[in-house]
């Protein structure tokens, strides 16, 4: 059974988007790798106006989503239990480790919030998982879910097709990638790393693996810092 991303949303006409473009959209709509469905919530309200929000309760502004409406679009799925994602501001990052976890299972199950978020209660009663795809707040989870589906389908055998491509991407071992280069041999005064003309595959590796810890030191000491880490743990 091909790895299937359902997401249950307000918008369903917010996707494919990048999703159904290059390799990606490729291995979806004609190798059929992957599969993307899309579930309008709105279908599971049972006010006669459509509405599936209401005022929060304690007081405050904004409207949020209702559990009996978000349970009853969940419950209308069928097929095998998959990980079930909430893209949320105050949820856990997403990691590539998490992502390799979800990229096992049949595919993945994602609700994208709007207005204030979502009733707690059907967050817990169903088990979903809190993601955040940063330090910032969006307009509602569509852009969000995108991210997340992407980096699971990405991981699907045959997508990208060369899977030693992966290994030495970012965040594979604590360490962001090194920088690419190619033709032409000089771009407005800047010229390819000369080590990288040379033929030398062992000098470049070298090379590359001492720039992935420089670009990380730099920019993600907390990365870093697990890096070192495991290196401790490697050696003893």
């Amino acid at each position: 059974m091909a790895f299937t991303a359902t997401v249950l949303t307000m918008f369903p006409e917010a996707f494919p988007g990048p999703l159904g473009v290059s390799l990606i959209g490729t291995a979806w709509r004609e190798k059929g790798l992957w599969n993307l469905e899309t579930l309008d919530i709105r279908a599971f309200s049972e006010d006669k106006r459509g509405f599936l929000d209401d005022t929060p309760a304690g007081g405050g502004p904004g409207q949020v989503l209702k559990a009996d409406v978000v349970a009853r679009a969940l419950d209308s799925l069928q097929g095998p239990p998959r990980p079930l994602l909430y893209m949320s501001a105050r949820g856990r990052p997403l990691t590539q480790a998490r992502v390799k976890e979800w990229a096992k299972a049949d595919g993945i199950v994602v609700l994208c919030g709007r207005f204030e978020g979502v009733d707690q209660r059907v967050l817990d009663a169903r088990g979903f998982e809190e993601v955040s795809v940063g330090n910032a707040v969006l307009a509602g989870g569509e852009a969000a879910a995108m991210v997340a589906i992407e980096a699971c389908v990405r991981l699907v055998p045959g997508v990208l097709g060369a899977a030693e491509s992966l290994s030495s991407e970012s965040f594979e071992d604590n360490l962001l990638e090194h920088p690419q280069y190619t033709r032409p041999r000089t771009f407005e005064g800047h010229d390819i790393p000369e080590i990288l003309l040379s033929g030398d595959h062992k000098k470049i590796a070298k090379w590359r693996q001492e720039k992935r810890e420089e670009t990380t030191r730099e920019r993600r000491p907390d990365l870093w810092e697990q890096h070192l880490a495991n290196l401790q743990l490697k050696s003893k």
